[in-house]
């Protein structure tokens, strides 16, 4: 980044940060110490939602989970609906989409009366020209078309050819994954003159505005549209190996780009073992936005665009040691951090949803995230009943 752009996002941080009063929002409660009853648990983890259902299901149950976020996958990835340029975008039954596995797995989840958050994500290389799917669309349109099309399938009285039954409703929806992550939208950063600027910020402004707009096409009452979901740390370094963009900078600029949304999302990561939900993120003055500090998020969101807009945590999880040896806590201290982080969250009437990620380790201990309620092997961790528990008592 250059010094510039460094001078200037600095400077637009501090005026928000005095403007809000962040030091009174600083801490994990934010500016508020009511109660909100309200939380709702949930689950997310595809690789054992739609690659083992069978087992998935029942445990879901068994959590109480009544949440559960899904990945509806527009294309560049496996489970792809859009493989191919539909002739009708906005029309659930064009030949170019493939619902099925989303299909499967919506029943599912309606015969265990589980709600879905469907996250929309990637782009088919038919729509940004033969790149790869971190790469926006060339024309919004085409997903705001899918976004239609998508909740108009989703109604809740929508009944798809050989079936006599409508699909299960869905009335959640997510705009995209951490976009203010290169691994899912690229470029983070662009040259302008002689300043490096957001460009991820711009793009994914198209990108929620496109969503936002094609589910609230059908003018259903109840749907609900959140962007953001931004990853906890960013550099804002445009001349880095890895560019990134720290969450109150992008969610600045994504206001500056015009986004429009019902409700904003965030996954607010702890950084290493030592901390706790509480623990504001190291070193100070990072940008990191983690439950320790999540009301700086809520005082800068309430800045921009009113007290009425709430937040999802649509990503949290602490991940165990067994297995993972770097980042993992013990059993037991999984199941105390996963208390106290719903106990934060609770206490702010503005979090509404948390989504825990993992239901089930991944046994790829290098590449893969263990932060399962239950091992790769299949022992429920003591966080299994924690949850369980707490989800019965939201």
């Amino acid at each position: 980044m250059n010094r510039s752009l460094s001078r200037a996002l600095t400077l637009v941080l501090g005026l928000l940060f005095v403007a809000v009063g962040v030091g009174a929002a600083s801490g994990p409660f934010g500016t508020t110490a009511s109660s909100s009853r309200g939380l709702q648990l949930g689950i997310y983890d595809d690789s054992e939602v739609f690659g083992h259902p069978s087992r998935a299901f029942p445990l879901l149950k068994e959590l109480h989970a009544p949440i559960l976020r899904a990945n509806l996958r527009w294309g560049g990835a496996l489970l792809s609906v859009a493989t191919r340029r539909p002739d009708n975008g906005a029309d659930p039954a064009d030949p170019a989409y493939n619902w099925g596995p989303f299909d499967e797995m919506m029943k599912r989840a309606g015969d265990a009366n589980i709600k879905v958050i469907a996250t929309i994500i990637g782009t088919p290389p038919w729509a940004n020209g033969g790149k790869a799917r971190n790469v926006p669309p060339k024309n919004a349109n085409d997903l705001r078309e899918f976004a239609a099309a998508a909740a108009k399938r989703y109604s809740g009285d929508y009944v798809p050819g050989g079936s006599d039954q409508p699909l299960p409703a869905i009335r959640l929806w997510l705009a995209w994954n951490e976009p203010n992550n290169p691994v899912f939208i690229v470029p983070q950063f662009k040259k302008v003159g002689s300043r490096n600027v957001i460009a991820s910020a711009a793009s994914y402004a198209k990108i929620c505005n496109a969503i936002v707009t094609g589910v609230h096409s059908t003018g259903i009452k109840g749907e609900k549209v959140a962007c953001g979901a931004t990853a906890p740390r960013g550099n804002n370094r445009a001349r880095s190996l890895r560019p990134s963009v720290t969450p109150l900078a992008f969610l600045a600029a994504l206001k500056k780009a015009g986004a429009r949304f019902d409700v904003y999302a965030h996954h607010p990561y702890y950084s290493g073992p030592s901390e706790s939900p509480s623990t504001p993120p190291k070193p100070k003055g990072s940008g990191a936005v983690t439950l320790g500090n999540i009301g700086d998020l809520l005082a800068l969101l309430k800045q921009l665009y009113g007290g009425s807009k709430h937040l999802w945590i649509t990503e949290y999880g602490y991940q165990t040691k067994p297995p993972d040896p770097i980042f993992g806590v013990s059993y037991a201290k999984q199941a105390e951090y996963l208390s106290q982080a719903v106990s934060i969250m609770r206490k702010n009437p503005r979090i509404d949803i948390m989504t825990w990620f993992l239901l089930r380790d991944d046994a790829r201990i290098k590449k893969g995230w263990q932060s399962g309620l239950i091992s790769a092997a299949g022992k429920k961790k003591p966080a299994f009943a924690t949850f369980s528990r707490l989800a019965r008592h939201h």
